[in-house]
């Protein structure tokens, strides 16, 4: 049976630059749909974060007016699956060997830690070279950003992705005062990013690379991934 690495962020804070600091924690939906996709489909699915911590659940993202009417049965999903799952394995323990792809949720999280792990650049460049399915949605996408060549650049230059807006950040708040915004700092690093209409479905593919704009893409996200895998 083939096996799925969802990484965590292990982040709850983050810090503004006027000096607050923004409650935050994993997606609901994110985490959930590509779980509840990848499962379905027939995959094992492993849950690791920087030292194991358990990210705690953004409650934004169970918040109907901001999560839309689905986000109870997100709620609901994740918290079972990684109540079943246990302790995230540390990064630093994670063999990419065993699984056929990794998936990089979202919540703010990511802008914290992810985008800097060492342990996660490590991981994403041996998938990358073995051409293993690497997806990241919404603010995800941050975590490729950790992925640093021996030579000092940056793995995923010149790929096509999408991630969440910097229009997107404005629309729901978070954009002032943020230290910065994901989509301008993947195009400065030399990403393709391409963006879809606010707050609605938009994936993109680029080889073994599959990547989401926002919460919306999360389901479509595993799918791509679960039929590029099984057409080999």
């Amino acid at each position: 049976m083939s096996r799925i690495l969802i990484v965590m962020s292990a982040a709850d804070r983050w810090e503004r630059t006027d000096g607050t600091s923004y409650p935050t924690g994993y997606w609901a939906e994110e985490l959930a749909a590509p779980h509840l996709e990848f499962t379905e489909a027939g995959y094992e699915v492993d849950f690791a974060s920087p030292g194991g911590v358990l990210q705690p659940l953004d409650e934004h993202s169970a918040d109907p007016a901001l999560a839309g009417p689905d986000c109870a049965r997100y709620v609901e999903h994740a918290r079972k699956a990684l109540s079943a799952f246990g302790r995230p394995v540390p990064l630093g323990e994670v063999e990419p060997a065993d699984y056929a792809g990794v998936v990089l949720p979202g919540g703010h999280g990511p802008v914290v830690d992810l985008h800097q792990d060492p342990d996660l650049g490590r991981i994403l460049r041996r998938f990358d070279d073995a051409g293993a399915l690497i997806g990241a949605v919404c603010h995800g996408p941050a975590g490729l950003l950790s992925a640093i060549d021996p030579d000092g650049s940056w793995r995923f230059a010149g790929r096509r992705m999408t991630a969440f807006t910097d229009e997107e950040e404005r629309i729901f708040g978070t954009a002032e005062g943020a230290p910065w915004l994901l989509a301008s700092r993947l195009r400065e690093w030399g990403a393709r990013h391409e963006g879809g209409a606010p707050y609605q479905q938009y994936n993109v593919r680029d080889g073994n690379l599959f990547t989401g704009q926002n919460p919306a893409s999360s389901t479509r996200l595993a799918e791509d991934m679960i039929a590029a895998h099984g057409a080999g």
